[in-house]
């Protein structure tokens, strides 16, 4: 029944039954809000440590990145001088360097690829 009909005002049976009701379901609601909240509060270290595992993995992907990048060009830099000065022995040297590098810049990014 409704807090109004058509012809009266609902009683204070009625008024006390419609708020009993609705105090009940505020009560399930208060209990899903406290419960959601305790999740949410339990999960946040674990957000918090994912968060903080995420930035130190991307500053590391960014030094070896730029490390590689320094690398690459240094090379590049030191090939083209070999290359001016029409120095076989310093090209050699350079391939034999360049080589060297891409083995231990593959072995690094297998060592720190994780395991799918």
């Amino acid at each position: 029944m409704g807090l109004f009909t058509s012809t009266r005002w609902a009683t204070a049976d009625e008024l006390s039954a419609t708020e009993n009701r609705l105090n009940a379901r505020l009560d399930i609601l208060q209990t899903a809000i406290d419960q959601l909240t305790k999740g949410l509060d339990s999960m946040s270290p674990t957000i918090t440590q994912a968060m903080s595992d995420l930035t130190a993995q991307v500053k590391k992907n960014t030094d070896a990145e730029g490390s590689a990048v320094q690398l690459i060009q240094g090379i590049a830099a030191q090939l083209k001088a070999a290359l001016a000065a029409n120095d076989p022995a310093a090209v050699e040297a350079l391939v034999t360097q360049l080589s060297a590098s891409a083995t231990a810049l593959g072995a690094a990014v297998v060592a720190n690829t994780p395991a799918a």
